[in-house]
């Protein structure tokens, strides 16, 4: 069974960020991110991908889709420094999705992570399971790019806390009510 799971980090507003960019740095929710989505599949917006240092293109240890309408974009071949990083390219959401179920892991039960950017969050809401977000305690006015409505998750459980500089966040996992 294939579980679909969002992972992100968003303001008291659901500010993801400005200009393609975080408006926060916590290392600590760059750990979390790695630590859960290492070994999986994570998906992602074309602009996501474009915005990761090169040193992490692709995500290492995750089978990176790339969510696309540009016919004309592709990603060029080079020797992944880790040879369980590979690349694939979509041009929709429900394809990206339909080729990670597909995907041959070694695993029966595995979980697929959607990680951005605001518009690939947008149209996958719908069909997520899970939601895992750090919530940055403050608010954002300048942001251009805002996390969906997710009034339809429930069962929020908190799973840590912490602060960094002057900025206090928690991270949490939130089911999706049926």
């Amino acid at each position: 069974m294939v579980k679909i799971s969002i992972i992100a980090a968003i303001g008291k507003n659901r500010e993801l960020g400005k200009d393609n960019k975080l408006l926060w740095n916590i290392p600590e929710d760059f750990k979390r991110f790695k630590e859960l989505t290492s070994g999986h599949i994570v998906i992602m917006g074309r602009k996501t991908y474009e915005s990761l240092p090169e040193k992490f293109k692709p995500l290492p240890n995750r089978i990176n889709i790339v969510v696309t309408r540009n016919n004309q974009f592709t990603i060029l071949a080079r020797s992944y420094k880790d040879s369980n990083s590979q690349v694939l390219i979509c041009n929709s959401l429900e394809a990206a999705i339909q080729k990670a179920k597909s995907y041959k892991l070694q695993v029966t039960s595995f979980e697929v992570f959607i990680i951005g950017g605001a518009s690939i969050y947008g149209q996958g809401i719908k069909y997520a399971d899970k939601l895992y977000l750090t919530l940055v305690n403050k608010e954002y006015p300048e942001a251009d790019a805002f996390f969906p409505e997710y009034g339809e998750f429930r069962n929020l459980k908190l799973v840590g806390e912490g602060v960094e500089g002057n900025l206090r966040y928690k991270f949490v996992e939130i089911l999706k009510k049926y």
